[in-house]
């Protein structure tokens, strides 16, 4: 029996991977970690709020894990940003149709959530993993992170971000392989999923090519079920087909 940890638990697609993750026969207990605080009736999945992005919160939250003697057998991080309204606290965000609109706040901005982020955690997670049996850890990527696949330009800071996770991601799980040599570790790309984040493209789209959370969900959750290490890292879509680095 194990445990999961779902990071950016507020976003639609983790709301549908919590409770597909408390239904596995190998999980007792999922850990949903947000910025913001939740209210969750399901008695297997307790809740965490704090700045994922601070790494003093993150290393607080995994000393603690770890004196617990708490480790995970599946981590998802669902922590991405393609566009926002900006405010007084956040500079706003559009994907770039051409280099004129580049702009460095925004880049800036754009490898902050989607790489920096998840850089925090792979360097924190690798002693809460579980060790003696597989385990992974998916982080949401995306096919316009494909250096060798993009065809059609455009989209520069939110391309790089991903491109930049995806490195992070192959490059760790390197090393992760010499500390714990059954984590695998995966670039998941959702498909276009109707939630907030691709709303404002959603018109462009192709019948049958909008998931809901819940499914994509349940197709990451079987991509995790049978994750082996020994093809890590995994850089692959909703479809199980492998995507080109």
């Amino acid at each position: 029996m194990s445990n999961a940890l779902v990071i950016g638990a507020s976003s639609g697609i983790a709301q549908a991977l919590l409770s597909q993750l408390a239904d596995l026969p190998d999980v007792t207990q999922v850990h949903a970690v947000s910025r913001t605080s939740q209210s969750l009736s399901n008695p297997s999945i307790s809740a965490f709020s704090f700045n994922t992005l601070d790494e003093d919160a993150v290393k607080a939250f995994i000393t603690q894990q770890r004196q617990q003697g708490i480790t995970y057998r599946y981590v998802v991080s669902t922590v991405g940003v393609l566009h926002r309204e900006g405010n007084e606290h956040q500079v706003a965000l559009k994907p770039e149709k051409r280099l004129e609109d580049i702009d460095p706040k925004q880049l800036q901005a754009y490898f902050e959530v989607n790489t920096i982020l998840p850089a925090i955690w792979l360097k924190h997670l690798v002693h809460v993993m579980v060790k003696g049996s597989p385990s992974v850890i998916a982080f949401l990527s995306a096919r316009v992170g494909s250096i060798s696949d993009n065809q059609i330009g455009g989209w520069y800071g939110y391309r790089a971000s991903k491109a930049a996770l995806n490195m992070m991601i192959k490059n760790a799980a390197i090393e992760y392989g010499r500390r714990n040599k059954q984590v695998s570790l995966m670039a998941y790309h959702p498909g276009t999923v109707d939630t907030g984040l691709s709303k404002p493209f959603q018109a462009n789209v192709k019948p049958g090519k909008l998931f809901t959370p819940e499914y994509t969900a349940q197709c990451l959750i079987q991509l995790l079920v049978g994750a082996e290490a020994q093809h890590s890292p995994y850089y692959i879509g909703w479809d199980g087909k492998t995507i080109p680095w």
